[in-house]
């Protein structure tokens, strides 16, 4: 096993030790490493860029459940605020 290839998969181990702090990491380390590994034997570099991908799509998706959970608690707020129609 090369060098390279056993950075590979030591870097692997670890990311996937770290659990959610490298949220869309290994997903995307995997997804670039067999990209870069078919379009030229460059599947570590693809690993390290997928990795970067992944995890900057991974907190935009965060960010916006994020967003639609503060707007959803918003509107609740406000209906919860209105006065109530009352007759008599």
């Amino acid at each position: 096993m090369r060098a390279q290839s056993k950075l590979a998969v030591v870097a692997t181990v670890l990311l996937l030790a770290a659990g959610t702090a490298n949220a869309g990491c290994v997903k995307g380390a995997v997804a670039g490493g067999v990209v870069g590994h078919v379009a030229g034997k460059h599947g570590v570099a693809g690993a390290a860029i997928g990795c970067v991908v992944g995890h900057h799509t991974e907190k935009k998706k965060e960010k916006k459940q994020k967003e639609q959970q503060q707007a959803a608690a918003a509107a609740a707020s406000q209906q919860a605020a209105a006065p109530a129609n009352t007759r008599k």
